[in-house]
């Protein structure tokens, strides 16, 4: 820790006041994350200004900053790096108002939300404007040197946000999981081509964007893989073709995955408008038994997968690993999923927000509720410190012993010995409501394909789906639904691959 802090003083060239407090959380920061280290020294006198003012108004201020700069600049490769200097610095600020306890579990994961979105508007009005520019897209009305996410309005552009980033609960390293679709009924395509090339290539150029390592690192990982039928779909889709997809072919992960959608760039009312089109197909007003049998074996199948008993602690996954984050996710979305159709208050996208929903309509007792906020929020903070050591998007404690005890110093905890009893009274209790979430399944459940335990990992699951019968259930209502398409004349499977 202390080589740590010595290599960010020799680095800072700027005098910058800093008191014995902020020295020890710069120390505390820099000691514990080689890669928080790593961008002070980058930065030394902006990082040294981090425990001069309120982390809120750093954080608004790199914001503003991002939103006034971002407009201004022409070419792809000036974007990029401002997109990654702002992430950067985002990252010191979020992690030092957590670490110093300034900020609650979800102030810090709003923060990282709002960035990711700020970064994808700005992308997204970037592109827009170079294809406007090109002639591609009619321009909107308005200015046309406007290159502000306002620009995205009515151009039926429609990025989806999914899983923490639809829910606003994105963890400190977290990847970015969207759906891009256009609709061509408001997109006003002029270019050479087809909507659904360009559609295509616009994604491209913002997974580039996005995604890209460059010298001054990344902005957000970035994921496709929840988008309809991704093997066999391009990166872009239309709204119709989604539609058809979801009324006619999906299962029921996805109708669980789609619980959390929302617009977060692009044009927001044409992605409104499409969620509320696709309503009746998230929210159903009443399940058939084979239903709720995939909803089972979904769950008993996370038990199988990462063994359902016993916390140890080396190597122990927080997220995955019994009464981790997953139980208690799907623990609220199981509720979501059998009543959300009749009850509008339970349609919320944050866990924890959907948990006070069941509190509220009778379907979850007080108790319950806050043992497993009160374990949601450990494991958060837990997965947080874990991800701030590397940048890495981990969810495993590590095996060595001083790295468990770097990781329970990072938390505040008294050695590992403490780290290990705070997780196994989170985990325990988190496992004994989550044990009692559902009667006897109506069938048997088997093991299906792997190939779906990233599908279901991806969604907000893990392992893999349920009977026998509801794989033969799929099959049929997959043809039928191809069977249907070729009656519209609409493809099966709507443009080529990507």
């Amino acid at each position: 820790m202390l080589a740590a802090l010595n290599s960010w003083q020799t680095e800072r060239t700027t005098p910058v006041a800093v008191d014995a407090q902020g020295e020890a959380l710069i120390a505390a920061l820099a000691g514990n994350s080689p890669y928080l280290a790593r961008t002070m020294t980058r930065e030394p006198a902006w990082a040294a200004g981090l425990a001069t003012r309120p982390f809120d108004d750093q954080f608004a201020d790199l914001i503003r900053t991002l939103g006034a700069e971002a407009p201004q600049l022409s070419a792809q490769a000036d974007l990029m790096r401002l997109l990654r200097q702002v992430k950067a610095r985002a990252a010191l600020i979020i992690a030092a108002a957590d670490v110093a306890g300034a900020w609650t579990l979800e102030t810090v994961t709003e923060a990282l939300t709002d960035l990711a979105e700020a970064c994808l508007g700005h992308a997204v009005a970037h592109l827009l404007h170079g294809a406007m520019s090109a002639g591609e897209l009619a321009w909107p009305r308005g200015a046309p040197e406007d290159r502000t996410p306002a620009l995205s309005a009515d151009t039926g552009l429609i990025v989806l946000g999914l899983g923490k980033l639809g829910g606003r609960e994105l963890n400190y390293s977290s990847d970015i999981d969207l759906i891009v679709l256009y609709d061509d009924m408001v997109a006003r395509y002029t270019g050479r081509r087809s909507p659904g090339d360009f559609f295509v290539r616009l994604t491209r150029d913002l997974l580039r964007i996005m995604d890209q390592r460059t010298p001054d690192g990344y902005v957000f990982r970035t994921d496709l893989r929840l988008r309809p039928d991704p093997s066999a779909t391009p990166l872009a889709l239309s709204t119709d073709a989604a539609e058809i997809y979801y009324q006619s072919a999906a299962l029921n992960w996805e109708r669980a995955a789609m619980i959390k959608a929302r617009p977060v760039a692009g044009d927001v009312a044409a992605g409104e408008a499409y969620l509320e089109r696709l309503s009746p197909f998230v929210w159903r007003r009443s399940l058939d038994y084979a239903a709720i049998d995939d909803i089972h074996a979904i769950k008993n199948q996370i038990h199988r997968h990462h063994g359902h008993r016993g916390v140890t602690l080396a190597g122990h996954d927080v997220k995955l690993g019994p009464g981790g984050i997953r139980e208690i996710e799907f623990f609220v979305q199981i509720h979501q999923l059998i009543s959300g159709g009749r009850d509008w208050s339970l349609r919320r996208r944050a866990t924890l927000d959907a948990l006070e929903a069941l509190v509220a309509s009778d379907r979850v007792a007080r108790a319950t509720a806050d043992e497993l906020a009160a374990a949601y929020r450990f494991l958060r903070t837990l997965e947080h410190r874990l991800q701030m050591v590397a940048d890495e998007q981990t969810h495993k404690l590590p095996k060595d012993t001083q790295d468990l005890d770097r990781i329970a110093a990072f938390m505040t905890l008294d050695g590992r010995d403490d780290l290990a009893a705070h997780l196994a009274r989170h985990a325990d209790c988190v496992q004994h409501h989550y044990d009692a979430l559902l009667p006897e399944p109506v069938s048997s459940a088997t093991l299906a394909g792997p190939a779906l335990i990233d599908k279901l990992t991806r969604a907000g699951f893990t392992g893999r789906r349920g009977s026998g019968e509801s794989r033969r259930r799929s099959r049929h209502r997959g043809s039928r639904g191809r069977s249907a398409r070729r009656r519209g004349g609409r493809p099966a499977r709507p443009g080529r691959r990507a």
